[in-house]
């Protein structure tokens, strides 16, 4: 099974591609939903508001993958879909690449814009610091505080990550683990007498 995807962790460096006068500026940032989309794009439209274009394509998810490509004015399907493909050339999700274009001046016409937009994104994910990561299941565990040796024991053999943890009369830990070992580890805990366990993520 493979539960692992490529991502980014922090925006990209800004891009700058030239064609004919016309400045494409690239950008990618790590997203996980649609409100930051709007809100990078947003802060996009503060830095170049003087720009004629703002196209991008975003990708989510990691099992069930939803995206959207936009020209944003441009003619269809000569900027978004050209990032979009680029994104799915680097393999990543959980992003969105923008690319900004200053008009030079000189029409570009449908074949120069595809190769213009594809060119800018193709250089921003060239520039992006591309991770990858494990696809996690994420459970809640409450348990007695005399437990706590048990839990931590296996909690440090497994090399489980422990996300949150509230530590009272009953304890309540959060822990995230790779989901081909989910269902193993989900037994180990499952069979502790006085432990709860429950899939939340």
């Amino acid at each position: 099974m493979n539960d692992c995807y490529k991502t980014i962790e922090n925006p990209s460096e800004e891009t700058l591609f030239k064609d004919r006068n016309s400045k494409f500026y690239g950008y990618a940032f790590p997203v996980l939903n649609e409100e930051e989309v709007k809100n990078a794009l947003g802060y996009l439209k503060k830095k170049h508001h003087t720009a004629g274009h703002f196209c991008y394509a975003w990708q989510l998810g990691t099992e069930t993958l939803r995206f959207r490509a936009n020209d944003d004015g441009e003619p269809n399907n000569t900027a978004g879909m050209p990032i979009y493909g680029q994104i799915q050339a680097f393999e990543v999700t959980n992003i969105l690449v923008v690319s900004v274009r200053y008009f030079g001046g000189t029409k570009l016409g449908v074949g120069g814009l595809i190769q213009a937009y594809k060119n800018s994104a193709q250089i921003t994910l060239e520039a992006a610091p591309i991770v990858e990561k494990t696809i996690d299941v994420v459970y809640r565990l409450n348990f007695d505080y005399d437990l706590m040796n048990k839990v931590m024991r296996i909690v440090k053999e497994k090399n489980i990550t422990i996300v949150h943890q509230k530590l009272e009369a009953v304890c309540e830990y959060h822990i995230a683990v790779r989901k081909k070992d989910a269902a193993l580890i989900f037994d180990v805990f499952d069979t502790l007498y006085k432990l709860t366990i429950k899939e939340i993520a």
